[in-house]
C-alpha cells in the first residue's frame, strides 16, 4: 500500500462527525472507525466495490476500472440508479490488464484506453478507479490522470481505493475523498439562489429522488447537487456554492459534509426519505436551516402547508392497508439508515419489528432505532447485529416474523422457510422514498403477505402417508 494512500486511509478514519470515533482514546482513535480486512475477507465487498458503488451513479461520466476484466463487472443496472438523462455511466470501461501490463506495468495502456474514451464518448469527465492488481503493480494513476487531464482538456479523476485497502464502507468514503480533492469546488454554478441545497449519500434508486423532487420544487428549493444519485459532473464541482447539506446515509460519504462545512461553512443534517413522519421532518429541517443561512422566513409557513395536504393524502391511501397489515411482524435485515428510517415506516403501516439488522449502522443509528422502537439502554434483542442464514430459517421457519424484508442475498432463506419475502435493498424495483413511496412500500407488503402462493406452498404434500408435508421433507433432506 503506498504512503498517500495510507495517510489518506488515516484521515478517513480521523472523521469528525463519527461520534463514536471520536470517544475514543487518541490511540484507538488511529485504528479508524472499521477494522481491516484479513486476507481472503472481502466477501460482502472491497474498498474498490465501494468506491464504484459511491461514484457510479453520476450519469454523465466514463467510470474506467484499471485491472482485471473481472473486476468490472456488469455495470448496466447492478444498482438500478436511474437517469434522467446520460446513460454512459451503465458503460462498463476497463483497461483488461493482461499478464504482460503485470510484469511490465499498466500505465501505458490506462493512458491509452482514457484518449479512447474522450475521443469516441466525449464525456465531460472520466474517472479512474485503482484496482488490487495495478495497485501492487505499482501503477501511479495519479500521475497518468494528471498528463491525460494536460492533454485532453478534460478532467481525469483519479479514485484510489484498490480492494485489500479494506472494507466496502471504507471505499464509499475514499470514492467520497476523491470527489473532495478532484470535484468540488472547481467550478462556478451559473447562478446561485438562497433555496439551494445538496443532497449526499443519496443514489437514485429506482428513482427514488424523483418522488421528492417535485416536494421541494413546491417549495422552490432547488437540488444544487446530488452526490451522486443522477449526479452530473458540472453540477458535484459547483456543489460548495450550496446553503445547506443533508445527508441521507452517514455510513457511506459523511467525510464529504464535514469537510464541506470545514472549508465552506455549510452545515448540514441527517434525515430519511423514508416514512411519512421523516419525511416531514426532513422538510421541516431543510427549511428551517435554508431560513437561518439566508431564505425569506415564510418558507417555513409554506412547508408546513406541504406537510398538511401531502400528510393528509398519504394516511388516506393507507388507511386500507394499515386495516389489513395491523400487527403483522416484520423481520427487517438491512443496515445503515434504512435500520431506523424503515422501521418508522413500517410501524406508519400498523406493523410490528421482531427483529432490525445494525450490522452496517453506525452509533447514531443504533440510537435512533432505539428512540423509534421504545427501547430501553439494556434491550437490545431487537437488534440484530450479526443473523446468520441459519438463525433467519429458523425464525421464518417457527412463524415468529410474517415477512422478512432485506437484500437479494437472503431471499432464498426466506423461500425455503415458505415465508414472503420483499426486497428492501439496492435491487428492488419499486421506489419507496416520499409520501408515495409510503403507500408504494405498504401496497408491496401487503401483497406479498398475502399472496395466496404462500398458502399452496404449506399444504401437505399428497404423497405423505402420515401426515408428512412437503415442509418437513425439505428439512429433512429435500432441496
Amino acid at each position: 500500500m503506498s504512503i498517500a494512500l495510507k495517510a489518506k486511509i488515516a484521515e478517513v478514519f480521523e472523521e469528525p462527525g463519527c461520534d463514536k470515533n471520536q470517544g475514543k482514546s487518541e490511540k484507538e482513535r488511529k485504528k479508524g472507525c472499521s477494522k481491516q480486512l484479513s486476507p481472503g475477507a472481502a466477501a460482502g465487498g472491497c474498498a474498490f466495490d465501494g468506491a464504484k458503488i459511491a461514484l457510479q451513479p453520476i450519469a454523465d461520466v466514463a467510470h474506467l476500472v484499471h485491472g482485471p476484466i473481472a473486476c468490472e463487472g456488469n455495470s448496466w443496472d447492478n444498482r438500478h440508479s436511474a437517469s434522467s438523462g446520460p446513460q454512459i455511466y451503465r458503460t462498463g470501461f476497463t483497461t483488461d490488464i493482461s499478464e504482460l501490463d503485470v510484469i511490465y506495468g499498466g500505465e501505458k495502456r490506462l493512458f491509452k484506453s482514457i484518449r479512447e474514451i474522450i475521443e469516441k464518448y466525449d464525456p465531460p469527465a472520466v474517472f479512474v478507479y485503482q484496482t488490487c492488481v495495478t495497485a501492487l503493480v505499482g501503477d501511479d494513476i495519479e500521475a497518468v490522470c494528471l498528463r491525460a487531464s494536460a492533454k485532453f482538456g478534460k478532467p481525469v479523476v483519479p479514485v484510489n481505493a484498490p480492494g485489500f485497502a479494506g472494507q466496502k464502507n471504507l471505499g464509499n468514503k475514499l470514492g467520497a475523498e476523491a470527489l473532495l480533492d478532484y470535484v468540488i469546488g472547481t467550478r462556478e454554478p451559473d447562478f446561485t439562489t438562497p433555496y439551494d441545497i445538496n443532497i449526499i449519500g443519496e443514489y437514485n434508486l429506482v428513482g427514488e429522488l424523483w418522488q421528492v423532487k417535485p416536494l421541494l420544487d413546491a417549495l422552490g428549493i432547488r437540488i444544487l447537487s446530488c452526490i451522486c444519485g443522477d449526479g452530473r459532473y458540472n453540477e458535484i464541482a459547483s456543489a460548495h456554492r450550496a446553503k445547506v447539506n443533508m445527508m441521507v446515509c452517514s455510513k457511506s460519504m459523511i467525510n464529504i459534509a464535514t469537510k464541506m462545512e470545514q472549508r465552506w461553512g455549510i452545515p448540514y443534517f441527517e434525515g430519511s426519505f423514508y416514512g411519512i413522519g421523516d419525511m416531514s421532518d426532513t422538510l421541516r429541517q431543510i427549511a428551517r436551516l435554508l431560513v437561518q443561512t439566508g431564505a425569506p422566513s415564510d418558507l417555513l409557513k409554506r412547508t408546513e402547508r406541504l406537510i398538511e395536504v401531502e400528510e393528509a393524502r398519504a394516511w388516506k391511501r393507507i388507511a386500507h392497508y394499515k386495516q389489513r397489515l395491523n400487527g403483522k411482524r416484520v423481520l427487517l435485515i438491512t443496515g445503515g439508515v434504512k435500520s431506523w428510517s424503515v422501521v418508522a415506516a413500517l410501524q406508519e403501516g400498523g406493523m410490528e419489528i421482531v427483529g432490525t439488522s445494525v450490522k452496517k449502522s453506525t452509533k447514531e443509528d443504533k440510537e435512533k432505532i432505539k428512540e423509534i422502537m421504545g427501547l430501553q439502554d439494556g434491550d437490545s434483542a431487537h437488534m440484530i447485529d450479526d443473523m446468520t442464514p441459519r438463525e433467519m430459517y429458523a425464525m421464518l421457519r417457527d412463524a415468529r416474523a410474517d415477512i422478512m424484508l432485506s437484500g437479494g442475498r437472503s431471499q432464498f432463506v426466506a423461500l425455503k422457510a415458505r415465508m414472503p419475502w420483499l426486497d428492501i435493498n439496492q435491487e428492488r424495483y419499486h421506489p419507496y422514498a416520499g409520501y408515495e413511496g409510503m403507500v408504494k412500500l405498504v401496497h408491496e407488503i401487503d401483497r406479498t403477505i398475502f399472496n395466496p402462493v404462500w398458502q399452496q406452498v404449506r399444504i401437505p404434500a399428497p404423497w405423505g402417508d402420515d401426515g408428512e408435508t412437503l415442509g418437513a421433507v425439505t428439512r429433512s433432506g429435500g432441496p
